[in-house]
């Protein structure tokens, strides 16, 4: 092969080197591409679109509604076909008058309008009980999602400052090892520093737990495969807001649990109205056509009309009881929801206040503690560098300034609880 064919051969081969690393790059780029980057209020949305137990609320209101629509029916009528004022076989028959009748009957029960409407009111409340219900439940499912969000939040923070950490041990391990072969350091530190480097990825290994349980998590409340890939928004920084007021008439607009209450209540109500309408009678029609056996005897038929008597002391004793027991329920359920709403008012007044001190704590130690450690390390690694400091004591510096800086994201961690909380009783 001549030099020419060589200059070729070499140049092809480095085409084709560029051609491959272009290629992984491109698939890389492309497959980190595919993974969407879901923002929070992102998930909140496919939860409240997508969440099975959701939908099984909004299916069983469409139930109640069609139950309240069955419930002005009327009963099917009644058909009878039989004998009426027959003799026994064997009995002696004094003439043609006494062979008997075939009878024919119909019967239809007339049902009391009011009566209906009334039922039918009560059972159309039961659906706007359910749908208050899944208003509370989406609550719920949006304050765990939350809790989850921020979780994966603060796991990326730790995450980014234990690789940036670990880069100070690894290059200290570093300097140990050079140093060791002239008796300028021991053995053991680096052992210890290899040991802290990996105890620093074992952290970083448990945050990336943490965020695949978390993914999952969100995955089973948005209705999607557990295994599905998405990232976060990990630009996003909650905000504590406070409500402009506590007062219960407000509270009572936008807690979601009250209105449940609120529902039930009437739905109570309802209830009594349809209890009270029991005190109305009911009607019943019967048609009976006779056909005698005895060709002298004339067609006959009878109509009669019927209508029950539910004022009657027997009976009028169901309903009242009834009635009386509902209204000790509405009365119970109406402490109950003033109790709520008092209780929640305390509650919220007590978390505003310890959200804002534990935001004091994270900003005097985010602009004072950490700076005066870090300074520390700093000061303690340029004198390790000068080989005028032993490892052990940087060591100290370093997994003090370490503990430091991951004792404040826990905390940060616990703001964002405590915010989610706060909304949660909100209803945001």
């Amino acid at each position: 092969m001549n030099y020419e064919s060589l200059e070729n051969w070499r140049y092809m081969k480095h085409i084709i080197k560029l051609l491959g690393l272009w290629f992984c790059m491109a698939s890389s780029l492309s497959a980190h591409a595919q993974v969407p980057v879901l923002s929070l209020d992102t998930v909140l949305q496919r939860i409240d679109n997508g969440n099975l137990l959701l939908q099984s609320y909004g299916l069983k209101a469409s139930a109640y509604k069609y139950s309240a629509e069955a419930a002005t029916a009327w009963m099917a009528p009644m058909v009878g076909v039989g004998t009426f004022m027959t003799p026994y076989p064997g009995q002696r028959k004094t003439d043609d008058m006494s062979k008997g009748n075939l009878m024919l009957q119909l019967e239809q029960d007339i049902p009391n309008t009011a009566k209906q409407q009334s039922k039918k009111q009560y059972i159309a409340s039961l659906g706007d009980v359910e749908n208050a219900n899944r208003a509370v439940t989406l609550n719920d499912l949006k304050a765990q999602a939350r809790r989850l969000y921020f979780n994966w939040l603060i796991a990326r923070e730790k995450i980014q400052l234990l690789q940036q950490n670990e880069k100070i041990m690894v290059m200290m391990k570093k300097i140990e090892e050079v140093r060791y072969p002239y008796n300028q350091s021991q053995l053991g530190s680096v052992y210890r520093a290899d040991a802290k480097i990996e105890e620093n990825r074992n952290m970083i290994r448990m945050q990336e737990g943490l965020i695949a349980k978390a993914r999952s998590w969100m995955n089973s409340l948005m209705n999607a495969p557990g295994n599905q890939l998405f990232e976060i928004d990990t630009t996003y920084v909650p905000l504590f807001v406070a409500a402009a007021a506590y007062d219960t008439t407000t509270l009572a607009g936008v807690r979601k649990d009250v209105l449940k209450m609120n529902e039930s209540i009437r739905s109570m109500q309802l209830n009594i109205a349809s209890m009270k309408n029991e005190r109305k009678p009911d009607f019943r029609i019967r048609f009976e056509h006779m056909h005698p056996l005895s060709n002298i005897m004339p067609y006959a038929y009878s109509v009669m009309g019927m209508v029950s008597i539910p004022i009657v002391p027997w009976a009028s004793k169901m309903y009242k009881s009834e009635i009386r027991a509902m209204q000790y329920n509405v009365e119970g359920m109406q402490k109950e929801r003033a109790a709520m709403l008092q209780e929640t008012q305390g509650m919220l007044y007590g978390m505003q206040y310890e959200i804002q001190t534990m935001q004091t704590r994270i900003t005097a130690k985010s602009d004072k503690v950490i700076p005066a450690l870090q300074k520390s390390m700093d000061a303690d690694f340029a004198k390790y560098q000068e080989n005028t400091l032993p490892l052990a004591q940087v060591i100290g510096s370093w997994e003090a300034l370490t503990m430091m800086q991951v004792e404040v994201l826990d905390e940060k961690l616990k703001l964002y609880e405590m915010i989610a909380d706060y909304e949660k009783q909100l209803y945001r």
